[in-house]
């Protein structure tokens, strides 16, 4: 017979270890990033996204190590706060470092 359950398992498992590679992905964004970049964008305080991140990294572990539940509030907080991040945080502060020396009147040469 054929066991739903276990495969439904093995589906929300696997989306938990997607959910801490992408909050592992991006504290560690974070953790390269210089803290001026934060600023200079107008995001919020790096030291406060190191926290948000970190946190969003144990839960979602926590998760994938089946600690806590998949589906819970706080690894559903987890993404979200991750995908805040990867979304709207990591262009904005990516663009600070570019255009450095080397550009010219049309960009870098």
């Amino acid at each position: 017979m054929f066991q739903i359950h276990g495969f439904l398992d093995l589906i929300f498992w696997v989306l938990a270890i997607a959910a801490f590679g992408l909050c592992a992905w991006a504290l560690v964004h974070a953790l390269k990033t210089p803290a001026r970049a934060f600023a200079m964008a107008g995001k919020l305080d790096k030291r406060l996204w190191l926290v948000i991140l970190g946190l969003a990294t144990l839960f979602s572990f926590a998760a994938a190590v089946k600690y806590l539940p998949v589906l819970s509030f706080f690894t559903i907080a987890s993404v979200i706060g991750s995908g805040i991040y990867l979304a709207d945080v990591k262009p904005a502060v990516g663009e600070i470092g570019k255009g450095g020396g080397n550009s010219g009147p049309y960009g870098p040469w």
